[in-house]
C-alpha cells in the first residue's frame, strides 16, 4: 500500500541517489525495486532500511546499469563445478561480485563497482522444458533476474539490498582472488576418471590401437557421461537436502 510516508520517503532516496551520481534510470530503477519489496514484506519503509540519506549513502555510486561500459569496475571470470557452485557465489557475491553472464565454457564473469559494492544473493535453478517459464514467473517478481545459463541449470541474481536493507552493501570489498578455479572433493574426483579416460584414449591412439575418429568419440563419450553423472549425484544430493 502506498502512502505519503512512502511517497516522501523514495523522493528522498531518489534525490540522494542523483546526489551521489548514480544516474537517473539506475536510481528509479532502484527505487521500484524497493517498492515491490515494500509491498511484498507490508513494512515501512524507514523500518526496512532505515533513513533514506543513509541508505543512499550505502547504495550510491555503486555502478552504472548492466552493459554501460565502466573503465574502473573490476572484472573476473572463475569457475566451479556443480558441487561448488552455488557455494562460491555466495562467497564472492556477499564480496560484491555480480555475475554479468556465463562464458563459452561455463565460467561466471564477474564485475565490481569501485568503492562501496552491492553485495549480491544467488541461486540455481533446474530451468529445462517447461520449468523455465513457470520459474521466471514465480522469480522475477521477488527481484531475482536470470544471469546466466549452463547445460540444463538456470543461474539468477539479484541485489541483497533488496532484502537487507544497508547491510546490503560491502565496504571494503577483498582485493579479487588469484584463484580462478574452484573445486569441490567430489569434483576433483570426477576430473580425476576423466583424465584416466581420455589418457587412456590417447595412449591407444599413439600405440595405434585407436584411429583418429575413435579417440574424438572417445572423449566426446568421456565427456558426456562425467557430464550426466555429475548432474545425476548433484540431483541426488539436491533430493536428500530436501528430505532433510
Amino acid at each position: 500500500m502506498t502512502t505519503d510516508a512512502h511517497v516522501a520517503y523514495f523522493a528522498e532516496l531518489t534525490d540522494a541517489l542523483r546526489a551521489a551520481g548514480v544516474p537517473e534510470e539506475q536510481a528509479a530503477r532502484t527505487a521500484e525495486e524497493l517498492r515491490g519489496h515494500l509491498a511484498e514484506t507490508g513494512t515501512a519503509p524507514e523500518e526496512e532500511f532505515g533513513p533514506a540519506e543513509a541508505f543512499a549513502a550505502s547504495l550510491g555510486g555503486l555502478a552504472p546499469a548492466p552493459g554501460e561500459p565502466d573503465g574502473a569496475a573490476e572484472h573476473w571470470t572463475w569457475t566451479a563445478d556443480l558441487f561448488n557452485d552455488r557455494r562460491m557465489l555466495a562467497v564472492h557475491g556477499a564480496q560484491g561480485w555480480e555475475v554479468e553472464g556465463l562464458d563459452g565454457i561455463g565460467r561466471f564473469v564477474c564485475r565490481r563497482a569501485p568503492g562501496v559494492a552491492l553485495t549480491w544473493e544467488y541461486r540455481r535453478e533446474v530451468i529445462a522444458g517447461r520449468r523455465r517459464a513457470r520459474l521466471l514467473d514465480e522469480l522475477t517478481p521477488e527481484g531475482w533476474e536470470l544471469c546466466g545459463e549452463w547445460l540444463v541449470y538456470g543461474y539468477f541474481k539479484r541485489p541483497r539490498a533488496a532484502t537487507a536493507g544497508p547491510e546490503g552493501a560491502v565496504d571494503r570489498p577483498p582485493a579479487a582472488p588469484h584463484r580462478w578455479l574452484f573445486l569441490s572433493r567430489r569434483g576433483k574426483a570426477v576430473l580425476a576418471v576423466w583424465c584416466l579416460l581420455v589418457g587412456g584414449a590417447l595412449t591407444a591412439f599413439f600405440v595405434g590401437a585407436l584411429g583418429s575418429a575413435g579417440l574424438a568419440i572417445a572423449i566426446a563419450l568421456t565427456s558426456a557421461l562425467s557430464a550426466a553423472y555429475t548432474s545425476h549425484l548433484e540431483t541426488a544430493a539436491g533430493r536428500a537436502r530436501n528430505r532433510a
